[in-house]
């Protein structure tokens, strides 16, 4: 557990950095159900891979500009020049293996949005469209991956998915409140059990 400096009891893995306070707080575990959303968090999960989160929601708005507000259909047209551009960005993480399996994984996910009609509702069909509360008491217990997370990352990959291998995926779950994972413990876990329960989100 962590004492945050407001005096409440946190998952571990937060940081006092005010950055990553609100995320913790205020996005992580909570249920995302829009399309964009969701290819945001998908974007930025693939550059994470070896990296700390932190680093990562500190370039959060200079990869929103890079990848033009994460919008699927703009960077699924990303070409030659556009991978050179972000090559060159500095306020990015600067990986071409990650960048060009960001522009193809724009390309399968409209993909899987015109087969599928919607990105949101065939993700949360593996988890019967209800988030997945669980009831860790320590931060340890928390997986860093389950047999949920390894068949979809399957799923992903023979759909034209990168960098999605299971733990990955595990943390898009987490992200998105597909999983509640916030340990009981923590402030946000018993807030969330409440609002799941009264229908103000879902």
């Amino acid at each position: 557990m962590k004492i945050g400096p407001d005096g409440r009891r946190r998952c571990g893995w937060v940081t006092d950095d005010p950055l990553y306070l609100r995320y913790h707080d205020e996005e992580w575990g909570v249920p995302v159900r829009d399309d964009r959303l969701l290819f945001e968090f998908l974007v930025l999960e693939t550059f994470q891979a070896g990296l700390s989160w932190l680093t990562i929601l500190r370039k959060r708005e200079a990869f929103r500009r890079a990848f033009a507000g994460f919008d699927p259909e703009k960077v699924a047209r990303f070409g030659e020049r556009q991978v050179a551009r972000l090559m060159g960005d500095r306020s990015i993480v600067r990986n071409r293996r990650k960048i060009e399996a960001a522009i193809a994984n724009a390309r399968a996910f409209l993909a899987v949005r015109e087969a599928e009609g919607s990105f949101a509702d065939w993700m949360w069909s593996f988890v019967e469209g209800r988030p997945i509360v669980n009831r860790w008491r320590r931060d340890e217990d928390v997986p860093a991956e389950t047999p949920l997370s390894r068949a979809i990352s399957r799923e992903l990959r023979a759909r034209g998915f990168r960098f999605v291998g299971p733990v990955v995926v595990y943390a898009h779950m987490q992200a998105t409140g597909m999983v509640m994972d916030h340990v009981v413990p923590c402030f946000r876990h018993g807030e969330l059990v409440e609002t799941l329960a009264r229908g103000e989100i879902s």
